[in-house]
Parts: structure tokens; sequence; C-alpha cells
């Protein structure tokens, strides 16, 4: 039996990780960050309208909302090139990429769970 001293540790650290798996959450919240990231991930960099193309269901206003935030929170790079028309490009920065083993983990988990749902519906 834990004494009170051990479970005030134990809730200690359970509180921590409890707040970085919020704060994590709170990042890559919503329906398009995550899938935003696996495409910058995979396709590297990429202008506005592929991304706005690829990601399947986004509009503008959301895209160009999204981006923002990704931008603020460090994880991708907005560079734009001096051409006519102006040219600017999204990709992954060094700590973006860093949420690649998360990425890769949902995408596994996923593939798993949706062959399972698959094969419990056709027994």
């Amino acid at each position: 039996m834990q004494t009170i001293e051990e479970k005030k540790i134990v809730y200690s650290s359970c509180k921590v990780k409890l707040q970085a798996i919020h704060d994590t959450m709170d990042l890559l919240s919503g329906k398009w960050k995550v899938t935003i990231i696996g495409y910058l991930n995979i396709m590297g960099k990429c202008r506005f309208m592929e991304l706005q193309r690829n990601v399947e269901g986004i509009g503008a206003k959301m895209l160009s909302k999204e981006l923002k935030d990704l931008e603020i929170n460090e994880l991708i790079t907005r560079t734009v090139y001096d051409t006519r028309p102006v040219t600017i490009q999204y990709e992954l920065t060094p700590y973006g990429r860093t949420l690649q083993n998360i990425i890769n983990e949902m995408y596994t988990w996923g593939i798993k769970h949706r062959e399972r749902i698959i094969k419990k519906k056709k027994n």
C-alpha cells in the first residue's frame, strides 16, 4: 500500500504528464492541422493551392487560418518568393518534423483500427 507521500509523488507526475498531453492536443486540435502537417511531412515544400487541392474538404479561409496557427507555433515556415505573381511556399520546420513519429503512430493505429472495424462489420 502506498503512503500519502508516495501518492502525492505519483499524482504530481501524472498531472505533469496529463498537462503535456493536453498541450499537445491543444496544438494539434481540430480537423485539419494533423492532415496539413502529415501532407507537408510527405511532400515537403508546398504552395497554398497545392495544399488546398490535396487536403480534401478544406476551404481557403480555414487553410489560411490553420497555416497561420502552425506558423505561430513554429511548426511550419512560410517563404515568400519575389516572383510575378508572388510565390509562397510552406514547409515543416525541423521542430515541426519532430511530430513525424506521432503522425506515423496515428497512421499505423488508424490503419489497424479501420481494418478491425471493417472485419467486425463483415462478421
